[in-house]
């Protein structure tokens, strides 16, 4: 299994134009979400919403999360230690999604629908983050130019 791994890797160092153009795409498409919303985390009403869902020492952890967000997104869409800011992503999203789209204990069904597809979204997005986490951000990165 380690051999197709490193023949995936190998492969991904000789991507064409078009190629690299299309990973550069889907790292902005990815990281769109954390860069757009990180800067609304030091919100008094990002702040008050987190309190109404329980979250513990808010006034902190809400900005905190903001900036590991915009941190990891713009880490990510850079290509600069975009493994590094993988994880950041994986650190904000793993808590954000358990106390904040806690579907199963909405009583409004159209509600616990929404976070329910929030959840949802959140864990793809997780997904995505650990697999940046081990392949890096790929061709057209600060990353890769680093490797040469």
């Amino acid at each position: 299994m380690a051999t197709n791994s490193i023949a995936i890797s190998d492969r991904a160092e000789t991507t064409g134009f078009s190629q690299g153009a299309v990973v550069v795409l889907g790292r902005f498409l990815f990281v769109l979400i954390f860069l757009m919303s990180g800067p609304f985390h030091f919100s008094r009403q990002e702040v008050a919403y987190a309190v109404a869902q329980g979250v513990p020492w808010a006034s902190i952890l809400v900005p905190f999360s903001g900036v590991l967000a915009f941190a990891g997104g713009l880490s990510i869409l850079l290509g600069y230690r975009a493994k590094l800011g993988a994880w950041l992503l994986v650190l904000f999203l793993v808590p954000v999604t358990l106390m904040m789209h806690k579907f199963w204990a909405v009583q409004d069904p159209m509600m616990a629908q929404m976070h329910m597809a929030m959840f949802m979204k959140n864990v793809a997005m997780l997904g995505s983050a650990l697999l940046i986490s081990q392949f890096g951000a790929g061709p057209f990165s600060l990353d890769a130019r680093r490797s040469r």
